[in-house]
């Protein structure tokens, strides 16, 4: 069966980074687009990462970019998300997901069918 396990969470103090790390199982990784999303206690799911099953592109929001970073490796089945200067307003669950096929660098997190457990990251000084 499919399994996303997302690991890399914790906490940092403002300014720092941290990397999250997905790792996924059961279904031929290397055809699908892999995305990053959040969700804040109270708040909706918010994209802030996508990259295409081949890596050669990438999309982010305004509110992360230039500051994360979505890489994949195809040969282990991984998808990660380094993040750095983050404030406060990143605090959230962050989740690891796999956009349906034929869809390409999709924000709406109805078109992704597969979702990890998430990782808590936590921004506070």
């Amino acid at each position: 069966q499919v399994q996303l396990v997302e690991s890399g969470g914790g906490s940092v103090q403002p300014g720092g980074s941290l990397r999250v790390s997905c790792a996924a199982s059961g279904f031929l990784f290397s055809s699908y687009t892999m995305g990053w999303f959040r969700q804040a206690p109270g708040k909706e799911r918010e994209f802030v990462a996508g990259i295409s099953w081949s890596g050669e592109r990438t999309s982010y929001p305004d509110s992360v970019k230039g500051r994360f970073i979505i890489s994949r490796v195809n040969a282990k089945n991984t998808v990660t998300l380094q993040m750095n200067s983050l404030t406060p307003e990143d605090t959230a669950v962050y989740y690891c997901a796999v956009a349906r096929l034929g869809l390409g660098l999709v924000t709406d997190p109805s078109k992704y069918f597969y979702w990890g457990q998430g990782t808590q990251v936590t921004v506070s000084s």
